[in-house]
């Protein structure tokens, strides 16, 4: 991303990105291989799909979101798996940016098949170039627990921030959370598409990053984005509402949360850095590297509210449950910087943690 360039033309002629997760996850199954190992009677398994949805381009430029590519890979993976193993651990290196106009192909990798852990490896390609390459692995849920920690909750220690005004009254996260940008936004000069598949608002930190102690210390800088996701899980429009219900708690959207969640985490996540240490001027950042570890399994990750289906509360839509992410930058070195992030359930719960390494370029 070079945000110093200047915004791009907007009259490009581009496929949209579909409104709902789900359709923007969508996947068309190509061929399965099997390749024998020499020497050997075993052999792997590797299937692939092909993107059909196009991703979202940050600040209108060239460079597709690379939440796509890797919340996509995941979903890919997730195909390839028995019913019942979730996404628990996902580490990917970003390689190549990301075209807008080319499709990903997906190359999924059986690396081991297990009862309770499996283990797949994903190549994403365009133009038959590696762009993306990811571990996933996959895990069922133990239903126990020997033992249970997490730090306080997100919704305790920025209660009054939390509370001042509700999420959906929050201002939508821009495209590029940079000043230059949200200005020239503000006065008209750019107009932002809307980011497909999750509402995502940035919520106002009132006075708690311009504080002397924030100030001192950048690694106490902290922006809180609260996220939902948009349309149904149900990639069929026609399926009946208490169908959906009783697909959603048999698990059967459990990892297309798991890949919202993911595909929300990289949402900005660059442009923190540069906020958190006072760096008004840059000229290039990109992620290398981005891993999400998931915590929980079952009703913790699900997204619909059905309390508030229930009694009969929305605009049309099923009703979503609101998730935050709380991001930080803890260390800064040799043109790159670190990102970490806990992703909060509307109880409290600790969903994930994802952590990324940049490379940062100031000018």
């Amino acid at each position: 991303m070079s945000p110093q360039r200047g915004a791009p033309d907007n009259a490009r002629d581009e496929p949209t990105s579909p409104h709902s997760f789900i359709e923007l996850m969508a996947l068309e199954r190509l061929e399965t291989r099997t390749i024998p190992f020499e020497d050997s009677a075993e052999s792997e398994k590797i299937e692939r799909f092909r993107s059909l949805a196009a991703p979202f381009p940050p600040g209108e430029g060239t460079r597709s979101f690379g939440g796509h590519v890797y919340a996509q890979s995941a979903y890919a993976a997730s195909k390839t798996v028995e019913r019942g193993l979730v996404i628990h651990n996902m580490t990917g290196t970003f390689i190549l940016p990301g075209k807008l106009d080319t499709p990903y192909t997906y190359s999924v990798r059986h690396i081991r098949d297990g009862y309770m852990y499996s283990t797949r490896s994903i190549d994403a390609r365009q133009n038959g170039k590696i762009c993306f390459t990811a571990i996933c692995s996959f895990k069922r849920d133990e239903q126990q627990q020997l033992f249970n920690h997490q730090p306080a909750p997100v919704q305790t220690r920025f209660n009054s921030i939390l509370t001042s005004k509700p999420a959906e009254k929050q201002p939508l996260s821009p495209s590029v959370d940079a000043d230059w940008w949200i200005e020239n936004v503000r006065h008209g000069n750019i107009t932002e598409r809307p980011f497909p598949g999750l509402d995502v608002r940035k919520t106002d930190m009132g006075g708690f990053n311009t504080s002397v102690l924030v100030k001192g210390e950048p690694e106490r800088y902290r922006q809180l984005t609260q996220y939902r996701l948009k349309g149904s899980p149900e990639a069929d429009a026609s399926v009946k509402l208490d169908v959906v219900r009783r697909k959603e708690e048999a698990g059967e959207y459990d990892n297309l949360y798991v890949c919202a969640h993911m595909y929300s985490s990289d949402k900005n996540s660059l442009l923190l850095i540069p906020r958190a240490l006072g760096i008004r001027a840059w000229s290039e950042m990109a992620s290398l590297t981005l891993t999400v570890i998931v915590h929980v399994h079952g009703e913790a990750l699900r997204m619909v509210d059905w309390g508030l289906a229930d009694a009969g509360a929305g605009t049309g839509e099923l009703p979503m449950k609101w998730f935050i992410q709380e991001g930080w930058t803890p260390r800064a070195v040799e043109n790159r910087a670190v990102h970490e992030s806990f992703l909060w359930g509307p109880d409290g719960s600790l969903v994930g943690t994802s952590m990324q390494d940049k490379s940062t370029g100031a000018s």
